[in-house]
């Protein structure tokens, strides 16, 4: 046991600062609806504000097709290829999927070139595998309720990705 500890800490010692620096950086408080459904804001860039269902069973963040058609109409999704899924009821369904420049978790933890799957109707926005993934390691806490994630980018250019207009 003596061995195992001391050769924990040489790991963490040995290990670069850039290293640890991303990990576990970024927590976003969750908000508990019916005891077992857990949301959390965001935002879209071009579009504004969001909120987020976090689904650790869904493989893809998904947007709508009213929000897709926002994206588009200012030229902030672009086509990337059809997917085919299978639902949670075991049915299956074909969906376009875009990449979209920017999307934030929270207020702290921006994505660039996030790819979403668009599904039909007013469907409310998932956040999903693909995107957790790239905040990994992260933690989902019941007690309290929120998401700590790791490799955010802390800061975008809103007048670039649309959240703000420049000042003249």
């Amino acid at each position: 046991m003596r061995r195992f500890a001391c050769l924990l800490f040489l790991l963490l010692v040995g290990a670069t600062p850039s290293a640890i620096a991303g990990q576990f950086g970024t927590t976003v408080e969750m908000r508990a609806k019916n005891g077992a459904t857990f949301y959390v804001p965001g935002l879209i860039t071009g579009l504004g504000a969001v909120d987020w269902m976090v689904d650790t069973g869904s493989g893809y963040m998904t947007i709508n097709e009213d929000i897709l058609a926002l994206l588009k109409e200012n030229g902030l999704a672009r086509f990337v290829r059809r997917m085919r899924g299978r639902m949670a009821d075991g049915s299956e369904l074909e969906v376009p999927v875009y990449s979209i420049d920017a999307i934030s978790i929270g207020d702290a933890c921006w994505l660039r070139d996030v790819e979403v799957a668009v599904f039909p109707g007013n469907t409310r926005p998932i956040l999903g595998l693909n995107v957790l993934q790239r905040t990994a390691p992260f933690i989902f806490s019941f007690e309290p309720p929120r998401l700590v994630l790791s490799h955010c980018d802390r800061a975008v250019d809103t007048v670039a990705i649309g959240l703000t207009t420049p000042q003249e």
